[in-house]
């Protein structure tokens, strides 16, 4: 019978075997992740050692990032990664689980608004909690809202902010305003004025003139929202307020309808109706009151999901009241 030295010598011997089996696996990953083809004669220590400290930093790195505290959270504005597959240059590792993503082309998914780089199997597991980033927002129309809001911190899209600005300062009195459409040229010079230039692109009455032109761009904005300003789950919430007759029960329906929408969303809708308000108080000069600011506005705030075509018709009158609605009930409803 081996004596308890000899088993414990043994016991030391096959640790010390596994121990090497594991870095020499760990250099192999690093070699394939490096491109490195490894002869017979493989490179000393010193070789491997600056490599696996990067490795690791790299590592470290990852979960830290992948494992945020929940309280740094916001569930009220979450915003869901925008993950599109890519073709990585390089090793890399996945943000959410910290494990190599292996392959030479289209080795997993990055989110097109943070830059955060997963697994493939793994985006379905990451938190709802995208920082979008302006170095990735390639452009301001028809970038989704919440993603623009959080990109430059504001509480609305600053084109939301800086087209009503303008027109309150020189058109809330213009004839047609909103019903008159601008030069088309000239409206789609704006959209690309913001898309390139961002905050700083110039809607002045010494660019433009017509005031037309800078309310046709904000239609514009709010038509090409890929997720409308009074959100698709939210929309039938609010046809269905619209259809009720009792006015108590009808602003109550109104108000659980408005809580539905994400918070950048409802700020912008807040902001909206309110400029809206002051449109109508100035009816004398540009007579534009609530239902025709309706007609203008309801197909523009509010698209119907996914419904049949006969549906969506027979919507079109109710988005109307949606929004003859908002106006009217404005400071009660905000």
């Amino acid at each position: 019978m081996p004596s308890r030295e000899s088993y414990e010598v043994n016991k030391e011997e096959k640790h010390l075997v596994q121990k090497a089996k594991r870095e020499a696996n760990q250099e192999d990953i690093l070699a394939a992740a490096l491109g490195m083809r490894m002869g017979p004669q493989k490179p000393s220590a010193t070789f491997w050692q600056p490599l696996k400290l990067f490795a690791y930093s790299q590592l470290t790195s990852l979960v830290r990032r992948a494992t945020l505290k929940e309280s740094d959270r916001t569930p009220k504005s979450e915003k869901v990664h925008n993950f599109k597959v890519h073709t990585f240059r390089g090793p890399h590792w996945c943000e959410h689980c910290a494990s190599f993503m292996w392959g030479l082309m289209a080795q997993g998914v990055k989110c097109a608004d943070c830059g955060l780089n997963v697994h493939k199997q793994c985006s379905s597991l990451v938190p709802n909690n995208c920082k979008p980033d302006l170095r990735h927002i390639r452009k301001v129309y028809s970038c989704d809202l919440t993603t623009l809001v959080k990109a430059y911190n504001t509480a609305r899209p600053m084109v939301v902010d800086m087209c009503i600005r303008e027109i309150e300062s020189r058109g809330l009195k213009s004839e047609g305003l909103y019903r008159i459409s601008g030069f088309s040229d000239s409206v789609e010079e704006v959209k690309m004025g913001f898309d390139k230039d961002g905050e700083n692109t110039d809607i002045s009455v010494n660019a433009y003139e017509d005031i037309n032109i800078i309310a046709g761009a904000l239609k514009l904005y709010l038509r090409d929202l890929p997720v409308p300003v009074i959100s698709y789950d939210a929309y039938p919430r609010f046809i269905e307020a619209a259809k009720l007759a009792d006015p108590e029960k009808k602003l109550e329906a109104f108000r659980e309808a408005l809580a539905l929408l994400p918070q950048s969303h409802s700020e912008t809708l807040k902001y909206l109706m309110a400029h809206l308000k002051r449109v109508t108080q100035n009816e004398k000069f540009n007579l534009m009151n609530a239902e025709n600011l309706g007609i203008v506005f309801g197909p523009t705030l509010m698209r119907a999901p996914n419904l049949d075509a006969v549906t969506a018709l027979n919507d079109i009158r109710y988005q109307r009241q949606v929004v003859e609605v908002l106006i009217k009930n404005e400071e009660v409803l905000f």
